[in-house]
């Protein structure tokens, strides 16, 4: 899965780097986040009007039927495995797509432990190799309140298995997308679900890295440049 990541580029870096318009409004509402966390706003790239522009979006999916916004918080990861045909992301899947930007994203490695010692977990930051952005998988819903007046535009992180450098730390990782592969899964006219399933395979092995970081991650409270820092492991 995929639950807490650094998204810490501005909007016209991510605009730059991912051919898109950036409202300047977004240069107010964007600030450094070392510690996302679920239901926080998140800039994703996605096309409206013909064209890509980055938007602020509240990270946990929402669909339209929902009741409230309560159920987002249990939707911040659609499975690639499924997302196609389940019933909160089929939808936002045909039409809906979207990009997450991030710079890394963090992952709890299980540790070792003698018989009858409580099980430790070390956080780790997962980067790309050469320092780029990374371009999530993402779906993007609209939900309204039951008297038509509240607006929320809310996404999702798609998730795959773990290629072989992921695996040692965690089971699922998060579908990564080419450039290459970027108009096809932006564009909301496309409608091959086929096609667009076959985008969802874990990354190559050598495209990130990961190490050791502080333990300070573990709350969101704590939202610093250290917690991308690497420190020595337990």
């Amino acid at each position: 899965m995929c639950g807490r990541f650094a998204s810490t580029s501005t909007p016209d870096q991510i605009a730059t780097y991912f051919g898109a318009q950036a409202p300047e409004l977004l240069d107010e509402e964007i600030r450094p986040d070392y510690n996302v966390a679920p239901t926080r706003d998140v800039p994703v790239v996605r096309v409206r009007g013909g064209s890509r522009r980055v938007d602020l979006l509240r990270w946990g999916l929402v669909p339209r039927w929902a009741k409230d916004l309560r159920i987002g918080s249990k939707m911040i990861n659609a499975r690639g495995e499924t997302v196609a045909t389940k019933n909160s992301f089929r939808s936002a899947f045909s039409r809906r797509r979207c990009i997450v930007a991030a710079d890394g994203f963090y992952e709890w490695q299980r540790l070792p432990v003698a018989e009858g010692e409580k099980p430790k977990k070390q956080p780790m930051f997962i980067h790309r190799t050469d320092g780029d952005p990374l371009a999530f998988a993402g779906l993007h819903e609209r939900w309204t309140d039951a008297e038509g007046v509240r607006e929320i535009h809310t996404c999702t992180i798609i998730t795959t298995a773990a290629n072989d450098m992921m695996a040692p730390i965690h089971d699922r990782m998060p579908v990564l997308l080419a450039p290459a592969d970027w108009d096809e899964w932006l564009d909301p006219e496309n409608h091959d679900s086929v096609g667009l399933e076959r985008l969802l395979v874990p990354a190559p092995n050598a495209l990130l890295t990961a190490y050791s970081v502080s333990d300070s991650v573990n709350s969101v409270k704590n939202n610093d440049s250290s917690l991308v820092e690497p420190v020595v492991a337990r």
